[in-house]
């Protein structure tokens, strides 16, 4: 059996979530998808300078995770930048703080991954029942491709 992913606490809404190389259409490009956590540990590491045991106590994770993280959002934004890929901005296992509705979807923190919700299409709405030990962001909607967030 699988163990579920823990959650990460991420305090920073981006209010940007695209990025694309310019004068490219995008219809062209390769998109990379890096997740609302993955661009927490950036902002964590890069900007707001915390080492990485400081970083990983405020996401409310372990500094391991926080480093494959890290290392898996380097990366990805390394590849988008090296080969003129596309960056959207979308998903992962994350709570924002607050608990008042300020999460993913409006949910505000919730009650812990593996419990009873949907999996969601943030472009085209499309639904589907959440499989514990699947996580909605590992799977692509069926009517857009596009990746799926907890909903």
């Amino acid at each position: 059996m699988v163990r579920p992913r823990k959650t990460r606490l991420v305090d920073f809404k981006p209010g940007v979530t695209y990025f694309k190389p310019r004068a490219i259409p995008i219809s062209e490009l390769e998109e990379i998808v890096l997740t609302f956590d993955e661009l927490e540990t950036l902002r964590l590491a890069d900007v707001e300078k915390l080492n990485q045991t400081d970083a990983a106590a405020k996401m409310e994770i372990h500094q391991s995770t926080f480093q494959r993280t890290l290392t898996r959002a380097r990366e990805k934004v390394s590849d988008a930048l090296v080969n003129g890929k596309a960056i959207q901005i979308q998903g992962g296992e994350y709570n924002m703080p607050g608990k008042d509705g300020t999460g993913p979807r409006g949910q505000g923190r919730r009650q812990g991954y593996g419990a009873v919700g949907k999996c969601v299409c943030p472009s085209c709405g499309h639904t589907e029942e959440h499989i514990r030990g699947q996580p909605c962001n590992n799977k692509k909607c069926p009517k857009c491709n596009t990746m799926m967030t907890r909903g």
